[in-house]
Formats: C-alpha cells, structure tokens, sequence
C-alpha cells in the first residue's frame, strides 16, 4: 500500500500534470514551502540545490522523458556562459557565443518545427518525407523495446521559455551585464525555477540571478500581496477561462458552421478575454508562490485591452516576451537604427515560406510590396529613415513572434498583421484630422465596392468596422470645423481603446484557429476555422434570434461584461484593493480566502484545462 502510494507520486502520469488548478501541486507546494521555510535562512547554495531538485521534479510530473531536454539545456548552457566569459579575444568570443546560439536554436526547431520545415520542404521540392523522432529510436534503442513513438515529434512544455531564459543568459553574458554563475546547482535553479517554468513569465538573466544570492525575506505586506496574486490567478483561470472555453467558445471553434454569426461573433470576443484570462492568471498564481519564496517575477501584464493602439498593447501583454524580442531580436536587426540585411533576409525569407505553405502568391506579394514601400519612402526621405527602418524591423519582430507562438502559417497571419496593425497607427498618428478622414473615406469606398461587385463576407465585415471608423473620425473632422476645440481626450481614448480591442479581436481568429492542433494537419484545419467563422460572422444574420440567443447564453455574456469591467477598472483603484486585502489581519485574511476558493471551485469544470500557453 505504501509503495502504491510513493510509486503514484513519483510515477509520470501524462493525463494528470502538476497544474496550478490542482490540489495536488498544492499539496506538492506545501511540502516544498515547508522544507524551503526550515532551509530558507541557511546558505543560500542550500536552498538554491534544494529549488532547483524540486523544479526538475516539477518538471518531470509535467513532461516527463522530456526532462532530459532540460538538464541537458541546464549543463550546456552552464559551461557556454562559463566558456564565453573565459575567452580572451573578441573573435573567440563570438564564435562560442554563435556555436551557443545554434545548439539552443536547433534544440528548439527540432521539437517545435520539424513539421513546420517537413512541410516547406515536401510542398518546394514535391517530395513526400516523414517525420522521424531520432531521440525516440535511441531511446528505444537503449531501453532495447519499442516505448517510445518514433513517427511523431511531441513538444516538451515549456521548451520555447527555457531556451529564451538560455540564450539571454549566455548572451547577457557575452554583452558584459553578468558574469557567470558560478555553481551548476545556483545556475540550475535559475533555469528552471517551477513557478515560472513552463508558461513563463521569461525570466531575464540579468534581474533574476542578483536573487540567487540575496537571503530569504517574507515580509507581512508581501505575504499577503503573495496570497491575493494567487487567488485573483485563480479566479481569472477558473471563472474566466475555464467556464467560458468549456461551455461556449471551444464548442464554436470546433465546427463553426453549426453556429450562427452572432454567436460565432460572440464567440470570438469571449476568446479574448480566455486567452487573457488564461495566461494572465498563470502568470498571477507564478508571481505569488514565487512571491512566497522571496523571489520577484516580472510584471508580465499590464490591463492590454485598455491599450489605445496595436503597438500600445504589446508593451502590454506579455511583457516579458515583447522585451526580449526588442532585446534580442529587434535591435540586433537594426532596431531605429538602420535596415541591416537580417531585415530584408528576414521578410523575404517569410515571404517566401508563406507561398510555399499556403499555395498563394499574395501573401508575398503583400509582404515584398510593404518592403518596397518603406524602402523607396527611405531613400527619397533620408529625413525619415530612421521612423521607415524601425517600421520594418517591427514587422519583422512580430512575424517572428508569430512563428514563435506556432510552426504554422495561420500563427504567420496573426503575427504579421499585429505588424501591420502597428505600421498603420504610426502613419495615423502623424497626419490630421482632415487627412485622417480622408484616407478613411477611401479605405471605406474601396471596401464598399468590392463588397458590392463580389459580396464576400471578409469584403462586409471590412466594410462595416471601417465604416465605424469613418463616422467617428468624420464627426470630429465637422466637431473641428465648427471652430470646436476638442476636450473630449477620454472619449477619444475611449474609442481608441475599443478599436483596438475589435482589431487585436479578430487577429486572434488565426491565432486561436490553429492552437490545439496536430502539428500535421494545422494549416488546412486553421485555415478552414478561420474561413467558415468569417463566412459565419460576414454571412446574412437573423436578429429575431438574437434575444434567445442572449438569453441561451446570458452567463457566458454577463461573464464577459464583469470581466471586462473589471479588467477597465483603474489601476489605482486595483492596487487599493490589492493593499487593502494583504493588510488585512490574519485571521480575516484566512475567511476571506476559504470563501473565495468556494466561489471559485463552483464554476470548477469537470476536467481540469490546461493552461493554453503550455504548448507554446
């Protein structure tokens, strides 16, 4: 009986991972908390073997064999950083900074990309190649039977945020900001410390490792401020998330045709505040158990959808990766600085990988047309080369987050036209309310005519959203030319905060279409989602449906208004409420958190989901 009971908990269960909505992590956590609390003020190399151990056991419970991928990410990476630091010239140390790079990277394209290039690489030459998992032979080989499945490549969770932990640390080191761990163990522990560990927040290098060495302190604010963390977490996954995907959004996206526009529309607005609701939330309960332990996460949500543009929002939502791709991406590329030939290998090679995926010659022939754009704007306006340059290095960082989120074209989409949405808002902040009207009043009618001569849904859809736009920005031009001064900056945020989160909206139709997939079979099945809840959303509507579809669907749309809501609520008033509950005695504390877990618990699905960033 008791070997059955040691053999459940340290047996790898892959239909039963550590996740935060368990009440096994939390029973897993207490007994952590309570060695870490007894070891916490000892020697500091201590209580980082001991985190770093429980980590990789973390670790284990969640993926299992894949362990191996991320001791091997922790050795190596160990002695690069060590290596790099030891070289004498500038040369050497680009060459093992290069040979670094290379090994994280190809570790990464190997588990998340191999269909991705499998595909590119079958559709340019007509081949017919398979996928073929070579550590899953040698596996198989070493244990002398056939365990593991060789025919497909799985993707260990989490790898895309150890490996950007990897490659920061080694190159912070090779930019001179910290110097080399010392010990394997302290190292080790910054890798893969299992509060953050599989969905992030992305853990810098360079603000994380000063931690590995400061002696534990758990104040009484902090504490509290910990414990709030980890129930509003809770709340936004459980209540928001969970629920909705569970009884509404997951049953649309899985055959949009069986629903009507409205509810298609419906579902799609749901999807974003799940999606936010989902990561945000993990990324709360995070901060707060690592809060517990005296260690600081970054912020890695800052209230997006209360952003007034595309590239506002992005200094909004995941932080954490929108600042290391500015770090270690856009700037090497040229940041304002410059178009470098990394900026124009970069969209060609896009460029050239849409066609091949997706059979169609536009979406080249969009890209390469925004590259000549901004390239011949550059050289007749050498005043504004710098704005054009950092313009296409932006395009060029979001497509590349695109592939980052998903070895797919529909993740291409949506990373590029986040890109684009970014370009546009910097030509629109530029020009005047008379310019602004008329660049709208043209996009309207070119709108207005294709719709009329082909009447396609995409073509209605397009039509109705500018048309919006066009009468908002039309009003202000005649509000201005009645001699009004215009006062009226919270309404005109209001209206740019609800722009844009109708255009981040429906981007996350390519982004959510493809998520959950078989890498294999991802760009048809994304692309026909994405297709038929279009049609769905831009076919004819019957509004006599409309009151029993609100009422079959009141929770799911009374959800969707607190939610929001409460994400509008004013930061202050929030980090009021935050203070409020964390100075709040004990025992007060201690009620209010048994009746917040009970609220919660009731919208408590009958299978736990799993946090969607987990496959990223």
């Amino acid at each position: 009986m008791i070997l059955e009971f040691f053999k459940d908990i340290f047996a790898f269960d892959e239909g039963s991972p550590l996740l935060f909505t368990q009440f096994y992590f939390w029973a897993f956590f207490t007994v952590v908390f309570a060695v870490f609390a007894a070891i916490g003020r000892s020697k500091t190399l201590l209580r980082n073997t001991f985190l770093f151990f429980v980590s990789v056991f973390f670790y284990y419970k969640t993926s299992g064999i894949f362990t191996l991928i991320l001791l091997f990410a922790t050795v190596f990476n160990f002695f690069c950083g060590k290596i790099i630091h030891s070289c004498k010239s500038e040369g050497s140390k680009k060459f093992n900074l290069i040979c670094g790079l290379l090994v994280n990277l190809a570790t990464l394209c190997y588990f998340k990309y191999a269909y991705f290039l499998i595909d590119m690489t079958n559709n340019l030459l007509g081949t017919s190649f398979r996928i073929f998992d070579a550590f899953a032979f040698l596996g198989n080989n070493i244990a002398g039977e056939n365990i593991f499945d060789t025919e497909n490549i799985l993707l260990p969770v989490g790898i895309s945020f150890f490996t950007f932990q990897s490659i920061s640390y080694i190159m912070d080191i090779y930019r001179k900001r910290i110097d080399p761990v010392s010990n394997i163990f302290d190292f080790g522990f910054y890798l893969t410390f299992f509060p953050q560990l599989v969905a992030g927040p992305i853990v810098r290098a360079n603000t994380f490792i000063p931690q590995l060495y400061k002696p534990f302190f758990l104040g009484r604010r902090q504490f509290g401020i910990a414990v709030f963390w980890i129930l509003n977490g809770f709340a936004k996954k459980i209540i928001l998330s969970d629920y909705i995907a569970v009884n509404f959004v997951d049953r649309v996206f899985e055959n949009p045709t069986m629903y009507s526009g409205p509810e298609n529309l419906l579902a799609l607005f749901s999807y974003s505040l799940q999606v936010y609701a989902d990561f945000s939330g993990y990324t709360d309960i995070a901060i707060g158990v690592a809060m517990l332990m005296g260690f600081y996460l970054p912020q890695n949500f800052n209230s997006p959808y209360k952003a007034p543009n595309a590239g506002n929002f992005w200094k909004r939502w995941h932080i954490s990766l929108s600042r290391w791709l500015q770090d270690y991406l856009y700037i090497p590329l040229g940041g304002n600085r410059e178009a470098s030939f990394g900026t124009y290998a970069v969209i060609f090679s896009i460029a050239a990988i849409g066609v091949i995926l997706s059979g169609s010659i536009w979406i080249a022939v969009i890209l390469v047309s925004i590259t000549a754009y901004f390239t011949i704007r550059a050289y007749v306006s050498p005043d504004n080369k710098k704005e054009i340059t950092s313009n296409l290095n932006r395009l060029n960082t979001m497509l590349l987050g695109g592939i980052w989120h998903g070895a797919s074209w529909n993740f291409m989409i949506w990373g590029g036209l986040n890109g684009l949405g970014m370009l546009v808002f910097n030509f629109w902040k530029k020009r005047d309310i008379y310019k602004k009207t008329l660049a709208v009043m043209i996009v309207t009618i070119i709108f207005l005519t294709l719709q009329v001569l082909f009447d396609q849904p995409l073509f209605k859809i397009g039509l109705i959203w500018i048309g919006t736009i066009f009468i908002g920005t039309f009003i202000r031009m005649i509000y201005n030319l009645c001699g009004g001064k215009w006062k009226f900056s919270k309404l005109e945020y209001c209206w740019a905060v609800l722009q844009t989160f109708v255009f981040i909206t429906f981007t996350r139709l390519f982004f959510r279409s493809g998520s959950n997939l078989d890498p294999a079979e991802a760009n048809q099945v994304a692309w026909d989602t994405a297709k038929n809840m279009v049609n769905q959303i831009g076919g004819k509507w019957d509004f006599s449906l409309i009151p029993s579809m609100a009422d079959a669907y009141k929770n799911i749309i009374i959800l969707f208004v607190l939610g929001m809501i409460i994400h509008w609520i004013p930061s202050k008033l929030k980090r009021r409420y935050r203070l409020w509950f964390a100075l709040q005695p004990i025992p007060v504390m201690v009620v209010t958190t048994c009746i917040i877990v009970f609220v919660v618990y009731q919208f408590m699905t009958a299978d736990l989901q799993k946090f969607i960033y987990f496959q990223f």
